[in-house]
């Protein structure tokens, strides 16, 4: 089975992550189960029409590492990355 992606996937059958509601007085386990429910493949799916796709690396760099170093990079008068 082909893996999908933003590349390959047919637009026609992905969710929209907008359409998802999240009932917050609900456990959280069961708040995932129910979005992954609604949302289909958490790994790619529409935002506003656009396809997304989520993947992960294998790097021993850490999510924090990574933020701190995107954070570090933007420019606090503009906003922008430089």
């Amino acid at each position: 089975m082909e893996k999908i992606t933003a590349q390959n996937a047919d637009r026609s059958l992905l969710k929209d992550i907008n359409d998802v509601v999240i009932d917050t007085s609900q456990p959280c386990n069961d708040r995932v189960r129910n979005y992954v429910k609604q949302i289909g493949n958490p790994y790619c799916y529409l935002d506003n029409g656009v396809v997304v796709e989520i993947g992960y690396a294998d790097t021993q760099v850490s999510l924090r590492e990574r933020l701190l170093s995107y954070a570090s990079n933007i420019d606090k008068g503009s906003g922008n990355l430089w």
